[in-house]
């Protein structure tokens, strides 16, 4: 308890109160981006509380993307937050309730610190309303399709680092290494033991331009080897540009359908016992599109099917960083004793996905891999040495570990936000909640989803249809998806107002 003005203050409500100025004072355009705030010492002292009560304040504010904070740095304000965004409070959680629109970020203008905890501490020592600025009239186009990460997330100090080791790097009169740069290599074995259970040799780590190409990559190792089409299990609904990229590469491919516990093992058995399949390619720690995380005991039984049937398991470690809710789950790869598993990562959902950067963990057992090195060699490099260059820096100098830690909270927040409009809304279902970067929004009314689709693009909101991800029509239910990695907590209100206006009563079934 703080003793504010002679009287006892509750310090949860100080906290909340101190958040709520701050984004006021955002929306009405007294703080733009870029701006300084004092330090959570400074603005302690200004409103006579304990530092904690502030310290709480600015990770809240942090995580809900109102500002950036960094150890070692003054708290500013985040880029890409505009003034016009009236705060209120949905389902006890502070939001946005006029389109937050993503503007280009303003130039900085430094303030001095004691001003700026003069000009908070007296806002948030009031509790007067804050007039909202009138929505623009014709309402800016907020991408929500899922695949795209809080790229400006990341501190400019480790990004500008990375690209400055990466022009360090020495000039060579040779071609790359068409397996990747040794060291990212290396980086990339390192981090998987830290992260997720195994410790691969660094030769066994191959460099892929993207998920897409590494699986092309795996398709056409399998056509090469077997000397005919390979057969693949895939996901139904699943990853559709990864699908387009086997089948490019000339690949046959069978939908398996997914339930709560992903891939549904016996129906993959039930499906192959006819007529084999060379490969399934599986997301065990959170299904894309629906979310659905593999128990252990189910992955045990996917790797005792493979190796009993000797086929390739593909795991493609898909948002893997991010788990909100649960336990860790161990990689497929990790469980495995036997060399059926090649494993799939990448920067796209972490970093940037125009990076364009993945890699491979070929399987210890069987002629895979070899077949797998012979098509990287033949294809040549795909991922330019600066890129990299940069991301090994990245990751060797613990850069790419803070910065998850950060999103990781921000995605988080982002997550709860999504449940707490949803809940209890009839007819709706958020799902894909336990991890990533998207949730999908499902209902039980006639509602079509590209109906609802439509609708939201009308209002200024792209989103995609569950049904896109289809390998047999049918196999999903009427919903959309949603990504929000990118999304301020405003914008990513304005995007669930626009869709529950978009789903006919709410997606309650018409009797």
């Amino acid at each position: 308890m703080d003793q504010i003005g002679g009287g006892p203050v509750d310090q949860s409500g100080k906290t909340a109160g101190v958040v709520a100025r701050v984004r006021a004072m955002v929306q009405d355009g007294t703080l733009t981006a870029g701006d300084a705030l004092p330090s959570t010492r400074a603005l302690a002292a200004e409103l006579g509380v304990a530092r904690g009560t502030v310290v709480a304040a600015y990770e809240q504010l942090d995580g809900e993307g109102w500002i950036r904070t960094r150890q070692g740095a003054a708290a500013r304000v985040a880029a890409g937050v505009a003034p016009g965004v009236a705060v209120g409070v949905t389902a006890g959680v502070a939001v946005g309730v006029t389109a937050g629109v993503a503007v280009a970020p303003a130039r900085v203008t430094p303030r001095r610190s004691r001003e700026s905890a003069t000009a908070v501490g007296r806002a948030a020592s009031t509790t007067e309303p804050v007039d909202a600025v009138p929505a623009p009239s014709a309402p800016a186009v907020l991408d929500c399709r899922p695949g795209i990460p809080a790229v400006t997330a990341i501190a400019t100090r480790d990004w500008r680092a990375a690209w400055r080791a990466a022009a360090d790097a020495p000039l060579r009169n040779t071609l790359s290494d068409p397996l990747g740069l040794p060291g990212l290599r290396a980086q990339v074995a390192a981090q998987l033991g830290l992260s997720r259970g195994f410790a691969p040799a660094v030769g066994r780590v191959v460099v892929a331009g993207g998920t897409s190409e590494a699986l092309s990559l795996v398709a056409e190792a399998l056509r090469v080897r077997l000397g005919r089409a390979p057969r693949i299990a895939v996901e139904d609904p699943g990853y559709r540009s990864g699908r387009r990229a086997m089948t490019s590469a000339g690949a046959e491919l069978v939908g398996v359908r997914v339930d709560d516990d992903g891939l549904d093992v016996d129906a993959l058995a039930v499906l192959t016992a006819t007529e084999p399949v060379d490969a399934v390619v599986v997301t065990p720690t959170h299904q894309y599109p629906l979310g659905s995380v593999m128990p252990v005991g189910r992955r045990h039984a996917l790797l005792a099917w493979a190796a009993r049937t000797g086929t390739t398991v593909v795991e493609d470690d898909y948002d893997s960083e991010f788990r909100h809710r649960g336990s860790p789950v161990p990689a497929l790869a990790a469980l495995d004793t036997v060399g059926t598993v090649l494993h799939v990562g990448g920067f796209s959902k972490t970093l940037d996905p125009r990076l364009r950067c993945a890699y491979l963990v070929l399987p210890t057992g069987g002629r895979l891999g070899e077949a797998v090195v012979a098509a990287r060699t033949a294809r040549g490099p795909v991922v330019a040495e600066p890129v990299q260059v940069a991301l090994a820096h990245l990751l060797r100098t613990g850069a790419l570990r803070r910065h998850l830690g950060r999103v990781r909270r921000d995605y988080t927040h982002r997550r709860e936000q999504i449940a707490a409009r949803i809940d209890g809304v009839r007819g709706l279902e958020a799902r894909a909640l336990n991890g990533g970067l998207h949730a999908v929004v499902t209902w039980s009314g006639p509602a079509t989803a590209r109906a609802v689709v439509a609708r939201m693009a009308a209002a200024g909101v792209l989103v995609s249809a569950l049904d896109e991800y289809e390998v047999d029509p049918g196999s999903a239910p009427a919903g959309v998806v949603l990504g929000y990695g990118a999304l301020t907590s405003p914008q990513l209100d304005r995007a669930l107002d626009v869709l529950l206006a978009a789903v006919p009563d709410g997606g309650a079934s018409v009797s």
